[in-house]
């Protein structure tokens, strides 16, 4: 008899075109930050991804922090979000000079929302963890283009060819 699935696998409401789902998430820095708040002046770089300070998020973080100039040129933030705490996303922020926000989804409603919180498996073993996605979301608030299942090397200049395509 096959497994049933969990609901939350199902849920993702993301689609190229449509309007990104609004948020406030707590920031690293201790303040919200809401979405819509850029609507009209920012283009938003939205990355999930699993845990900080761990080899493939650190090098993703890295690589954006390392673009920051040319992501700022075309009005665009940048917003890490991980089920981690916020002071655990300080003290990575910090470590590695990262010059944008990582926001802290603990209860894990946004990740569920935009269908990222999914069942993994490793050698074996099903557990629920954050699929690396990025949604990159115009001046507008909509989902521009959607990134699913990333490969972190490389991603960095994939997402300023998409917004360069985006400002065209």
């Amino acid at each position: 008899m096959p497994k049933a699935r969990s609901p939350v696998l199902e849920k993702s409401c993301l689609q190229e075109g449509k309007k990104a789902p609004d948020f406030t998430l707590l920031s690293s820095t201790g303040i919200d930050i809401t979405l819509s708040d850029y609507r009209g002046s920012k283009n938003v770089v939205l990355y999930f991804y699993p845990k900080d300070d761990t080899p493939g998020c650190t090098q993703e973080a890295c690589d954006f922090r390392d673009q920051m100039k040319l992501f700022s040129r075309n009005d665009t933030v940048i917003l890490g979000v991980s089920p981690d705490s916020a002071a655990s996303h300080e003290k990575f922020r910090k470590k590695y000079k990262l010059p944008f926000d990582l926001l802290s989804d603990e209860s894990k409603k946004l990740l569920e929302k935009y269908g990222v919180w999914k069942e993994k498996s490793l050698y074996g073993r099903k557990y629920m963890g954050v699929e690396r996605t990025t949604v990159l979301i115009d001046k507008e608030g909509r989902v521009a283009r959607l990134f699913q299942k990333v490969k972190v090397t490389g991603h960095a200049g994939e997402i300023l060819k998409a917004l360069e395509a985006l400002e065209g």
